[in-house]
């Protein structure tokens, strides 16, 4: 996806270490000390949406954290629907057996084209 910006951002982005490979618009979490990956599962705490690619992992790129913006959906996804981490740094929709503290915005729009409108709020 490249380079990535929110359509709003609430507060100022913030700079953090990559991890591992990262692309524009995935969903990152806490990975170690001051480092951050894309998400894996539900079970990662979605942390903020990368704004650039880092294609090998170990530099410094931005991190939006409360934003609006599209990034990429995992499944279908309704529009006011909460939404939860999902694997490559995508979203999903909430299922029956997750656990709230996950949830890390709700969808605005419909999933469309792999892709879907977010209110995007870390913990």
């Amino acid at each position: 996806m490249s380079d990535w910006l929110p359509r709003y951002a609430h507060e100022k982005p913030v700079p953090m270490l990559t991890s591992a490979p990262v692309t524009g618009g995935q969903l990152v979490y806490i990975s170690g000390n001051n480092t951050i990956a894309p998400t894996s599962s539900a079970s990662t705490l979605a942390f903020g949406i990368a704004a650039m690619d880092d294609l090998v992992g170990g530099n410094v790129i931005t991190v939006f954290r409360a934003c609006i913006g599209t990034i990429a959906a995992s499944g279908a996804i309704a529009a006011a629907t909460a939404i939860i981490p999902a694997a490559s740094g995508a979203v999903a929709t909430i299922g029956a057996d997750t656990i709230y503290d996950q949830v890390c915005g709700q969808a605005l729009s419909a999933a469309s084209g792999g892709l879907v409108y977010v209110s995007f709020r870390p913990l």
